[in-house]
């Protein structure tokens, strides 16, 4: 079994490992759970999800203003879909979570940082294309020791 937090209603949830690709859903609201796409959310979920998720989390964080952020999100978009039950992909506005922006130290957007195991894996400031944000991901660990 893998601990999922439902990025929307905050629950954790345990979804068996083989069923993380066939879009399991969460047991409290029913939202998806692995559903391929970038979800936004707010720093107290992501803080959850960092402490809790079994799957490798990559964060992108971004604020609306920024003409590189933009750029990137279809790319993000299209990364979080292809990597559907291996990773999730996630965003968090530094505009609105000031607060997480300066605890991961965010200097510069976009910024992702990859967490797996319950602690940061990776980081890389600037915008990329759908294929090097897949290869981001796939460098963190997948299960917690």
């Amino acid at each position: 079994m893998v601990k999922l937090v439902c990025l929307d209603c905050g629950q954790t949830n345990r979804v068996p490992q083989d069923r993380l690709g066939s879009g399991p859903k969460c047991g409290t609201c029913g939202a998806g759970l692995m559903d391929g796409k970038a979800h936004e959310i707010d720093d107290a979920t992501l803080e959850k999800a960092i402490r809790t998720d079994d799957v490798p989390l990559v964060v992108d964080f971004w604020a609306p203003w920024c003409g590189p952020c933009r750029m990137m999100a279809p790319e993000y978009s299209k990364a979080a879909a292809a990597l559907k039950g291996r990773s999730r992909l996630v965003k968090l506005n530094t505009e609105q979570h000031q607060r997480a922006s300066a605890k991961f130290g965010i200097r510069g957007i976009p910024t992702l940082i990859a967490f797996g195991k319950g602690r940061e894996a990776a980081r890389q400031s600037g915008a990329l294309p759908a294929a090097q944000i897949e290869a981001f991901a796939n460098q963190v660990p997948a299960a917690k020791g």
